[in-house]
């Protein structure tokens, strides 16, 4: 009689044990997010060696005169380089600096004559307006007031959106509008 009450109850025990764990409703299942980040990173990483790398100052930048003030610019063409080494078009933040040429030291870039406003080229058709295709470069004109004969080192940073921070300087004179 013993071993049938026993036999009953654990019947009956794993009856409503199988009844709880096993009902209408499936499983739920999540998705493995670790491995869909990962992909999806590797895929983007292709597109990192198309990005920005290195910025140029091609030589057609040079100090122009404007009007009849003798009012005095800066014609800046500026060209980003992906890690191939071809001109790229690309959204960024330009900073223009102007420092006077310090002659036979280590540190030629001296005092800072000017600094000009961020120009943003984030948004595409304010980078459009300032890239020119047939040059696969960007086209600055600078403003700068009356130049005597002086040289000139002209600073170009580049914000790119990977963060990166790409500078450049160039040698401008105004002796005979001239730059190196």
């Amino acid at each position: 009689m013993k071993t049938k009450a026993v036999t009953i109850i654990f019947v009956v025990l794993s009856s409503t044990f199988l009844l709880i764990n096993t009902g209408c409703e499936q499983k739920l299942e999540f998705p493995d997010i670790s491995n869909q980040s990962k992909n999806k990173l590797e895929k983007l990483s292709v597109y990192a060696q198309y990005s920005p790398v290195e910025i140029d100052i091609l030589p057609l930048t040079e100090f122009v005169n404007v009007g009849e003030a003798q009012q005095n610019q800066i014609s800046l063409y500026v060209s980003l380089l992906d890690s191939f080494g071809s001109e790229i078009k690309s959204p960024c933040i330009f900073r223009f600096e102007l420092h006077e040429k310090v002659q036979r030291s280590a540190e030629p870039k001296g005092r800072r004559v000017v600094i000009w406003p961020d120009i943003d080229l984030t948004e595409p058709t304010e980078n459009n307006l300032y890239w020119r295709n047939f040059l696969r470069a960007y086209e600055f004109n600078l403003p700068f007031g009356q130049a005597g004969s002086q040289t000139y080192i002209l600073e170009v940073t580049c914000l790119c959106p990977t963060g990166k921070r790409l500078t450049s300087d160039f040698t401008l004179s105004t002796q005979n509008n001239s730059a190196s």
